[in-house]
């Protein structure tokens, strides 16, 4: 279903899908000139994300093969349209999950524009000239300067890359619920992965005290020791569940496999509030006495605008905060997606797109 117009004239080297197979093989396209309010950019890194894994192979049925995946994307400008006046060529920068919005619905001028109900993404959508989006998986992307985020100069830009995803996920709650500026809180953190251990990060440097709570025990070590984390619970244990009722004032669930939330719903204090980032692909259970009888709050939260996304960087480089990442070549892309279906990652692939590859 690859879609182009006229002015797509740029032949790309990338990286695609083109059946439910989820084989990524190498793929040529052809990308837009730059436009006035476009930069082009050299992509160096991308990190790969699960929602990668359920596009390739159209697990949630609205995959336009051939998909090029790929939203934790950093790199340097070397184009610079007309009407950009905020990036000029050199620049370090990063582009995340979105390439368009409408720009003038409510949430688009309150800066919430990933809510916006005609927002496409940077894989996988319908940009405003009707071609298919492509991501990341690729050596170059001309994109809106609009959703385009500086990143700091002391930042390793691989391991930036999975921010603009992971990242923003988990800081736009922390920064709605008043955790960002407000310290000594009681929060926790649900699963001990790509979003997780950013999670982690994030509430040690913004002064809290961070529980992480885990089906899987080895991963206390990796918690404490390699993260900072104060305090681990077993979630399949009964006594650490109960012995940790009503302690924590905030969680972060990050898990994306079918769960149930009234254990983890009992470990925060009245009035507490849970926030699911993860996305599983069947219901969570949802008991509704532990929310009556704890008068708690459970919200849901997808990504960040692009000006939460600018500030969660800035913060990144004041309080040196980057993801732990495995580089893979392009060559690995297709074991990278078979390791990262099975949690093998510590804790976030990025691809060296910049990097050799025997397929080029």
């Amino acid at each position: 279903m690859a879609q182009a117009t006229p002015n797509h004239t740029q032949t790309v080297s990338g990286w695609a899908a083109h059946d439910s197979s989820g084989k990524i093989t190498p793929f040529n396209f052809k990308r837009r000139e730059n436009g006035e309010n476009d930069v082009t950019i050299e992509i160096l890194y991308c990190g790969m994300c699960h929602t990668d894994i359920h596009h390739v192979k159209d697990d949630w049925g609205i995959t336009k093969y051939p998909v090029v995946p790929g939203h934790e994307i950093t790199g340097i400008i070397t184009k610079v349209g007309s009407n950009v006046s905020k990036f000029k060529m050199g620049d370090r920068v990063g582009v995340g999950c979105l390439a368009a919005t409408c720009l003038k619905c409510e949430y688009c001028e309150g800066s919430q524009e990933n809510y916006c109900d005609q927002v496409e993404f940077t894989y996988n959508g319908i940009f405003w000239d009707g071609s298919i989006t492509y991501g990341g998986y690729s050596k170059m992307l001309v994109a809106d300067h609009r959703y385009v985020v500086r990143i700091p100069d002391n930042m390793a830009m691989d391991r930036a890359a999975p921010l603009l995803c992971a990242g923003i996920t988990v800081f736009t709650p922390l920064k709605d619920n008043n955790l960002v500026d407000t310290k000594g809180k009681k929060i926790g953190i649900i699963g001990l992965g790509g979003l997780g251990h950013v999670a982690v990060k994030f509430g040690k440097a913004f002064g809290h005290h961070v529980t992480v709570i885990s089906t899987s025990p080895i991963k206390e070590q990796e918690a404490k020791v390699n993260l900072g984390a104060d305090d681990f619970i077993i979630s399949t244990n009964p006594k650490q569940m109960l012995e940790k009722k009503r302690t924590l004032d905030f969680i972060l669930d990050t898990v994306s496999a079918k769960h149930s939330l009234g254990s983890y719903l009992e470990l925060l204090k009245v009035n507490g509030t849970l926030v699911i980032v993860g996305a599983p692909d069947k219901p969570i259970d949802l008991p509704a006495f532990p929310m009556i009888f704890g008068k708690r709050t459970v919200k849901g939260s997808m990504i960040g605008s692009i000006e939460e996304t600018q500030e969660m960087m800035d913060l990144c480089g004041k309080h040196n905060i980057l993801s732990d990442i495995e580089i893979i070549t392009t060559d690995q892309i297709n074991e990278g997606l078979e390791r990262l279906a099975k949690n093998d990652v510590r804790y976030r692939f990025v691809i060296d797109i910049s990097g050799p590859s025997s397929h080029l």
